[in-house]
């Protein structure tokens, strides 16, 4: 934890600066969606509006930390809270990886922020490994739940290449009975992402839906069947057409967003490489019903999603060989044997995610939007505010004192 001493602060305040700033946010979202002209209105399957608004965004300096502050009489005391925690045990998925812990990550250079702002995790690129020795990787896991949500993902690459295996997921506790959704996932040199849903016994996925990927199969069937413990944990599948949607293409594309919508109506995902980006998204106004047919979606119909996925973690990280990469490497095209890659860290100089932004919306009925617009200055974001005002009089009183 990063402490720093502020002496100038005189009331006794405990004050989260990220949620001050998600409070001011939110209150600036709310004065400026009063128009609906300048702001997208969603619909739902039965005529009602609503807006997606602001909730948290993970980016730049803040991505992997925010910063809190307590102030007491004649001081200040800054400290930095983690907004995720890194996986350091064995990997659930059978991965010849050895997932570091947050000190090993930052010090080895395998996540950092860089100078401009980019978010970056990687594998390890430059230390030659034994053979049968796991190379070291990182999976963070986001501390913050969800339940529902728009996630929007701005990036400039995945980690791609042979014998790797990354993915962008969201899982609930207890697995499989709070559900896990595969956002961007694939292995190998791959050009196409695949959507995989994980649940408990009774969702399906419905083939006659509208989107434009294709339904995974197992032997010439579809696998409609989301149950974790069919097939190997297969779930059901969408396999994106867009060879741009994962990969070296992806990103010679210079990346692009994923979105990810989950509300009580469905759970939907989207790609646009970065030249396709709908302007909505760039003016963190997000309308989905304007970008046409996503690439795969599972339907509430078929899949109750109240009951089947709740207080998901966001997740990231980089596996090698396993399940997956392991067992579909020798029909892959990649030489000699999984094991036998990571010996060369040259084999892993793709292996990185290189992350702009990760937001988060919240879904908010027009009705309750505009109560709340109506209430702002009554009971909504006043506490916040006169907080911040105290803590600001307390600084300037404790210079005069």
């Amino acid at each position: 934890m990063n402490l720093f001493w502020i002496p100038w602060a005189h009331p006794v305040v405990i004050l989260c600066l990220s949620g001050f700033s998600k409070a001011l946010l939110s209150a600036d979202a709310l004065s400026r969606r009063l128009n609906p002209e300048s702001d997208g209105i969603n619909y739902n399957p039965n005529g009602s509006e609503f807006l997606w608004l602001p909730q948290d965004t993970y980016e730049g300096q803040t991505f992997f930390e925010y910063a809190s502050i307590i102030t007491l009489r004649h001081a200040a005391l800054m400290f930095y809270c983690s907004s995720f925690n890194f996986f350091s045990a064995p990997d659930p998925t059978d991965g010849f990886v050895n997932f570091v812990n947050a000190s090993t990550a930052f010090s080895q250079g395998l996540a950092y922020v860089a100078s401009n702002g980019t978010v970056v995790m990687q594998a390890d690129d430059f230390t030659t490994l034994p053979l049968g020795t796991y190379r070291d990787s990182v999976r963070i896991t986001s501390i913050k739940t969800y339940t529902t949500g728009l996630f929007i993902l701005d990036l400039n690459k995945a980690p791609w290449g042979c014998a790797v295996w990354p993915a962008f997921w969201t899982v609930g506790p207890n697995w499989p009975a709070a559900g896990e959704i595969d956002v961007l996932e694939g292995v190998h040199d791959n050009q196409h992402n695949q959507i995989t849903w994980h649940t408990a016994n009774g969702c399906f996925l419905d083939p006659n839906a509208t989107y434009t990927g294709m339904i995974v199969q197992d032997n010439g069937t579809n696998n409609t069947d989301c149950y974790a413990e069919l097939d190997s944990n297969s779930g059901c599948a969408v396999t994106e057409w867009s060879t741009a949607s994962y990969g070296p293409y992806f990103e010679a594309q210079g990346g692009g967003v994923i979105a990810m919508k989950w509300d009580e109506n469905s759970i939907s995902v989207w790609s646009f490489y970065r030249a396709a980006i709908p302007l909505d998204i760039t003016a963190g106004t997000p309308n989905p019903s304007t970008w046409g047919p996503p690439s795969a979606t599972l339907l509430n119909a078929t899949c109750n999603i109240d009951q089947y996925f709740a207080n998901h973690s966001i997740v990231f990280d980089i596996t090698f060989c396993g399940d997956w990469a392991g067992n579909s490497y020798a029909t892959s095209g990649c030489p000699g044997t999984c094991d036998e890659r990571l010996i060369d860290p040259a084999n892993f100089v793709n292996a990185t995610w290189s992350i702009n932004s990760l937001r988060v919306f919240r879904k908010e009925p027009i009705a309750a939007f505009v109560s709340k617009a109506q209430h702002f200055g009554e009971a909504v974001y006043w506490p916040y505010l006169s907080l911040f005002i105290f803590f600001m009089f307390g600084g300037f009183f404790g210079l005069l004192t």
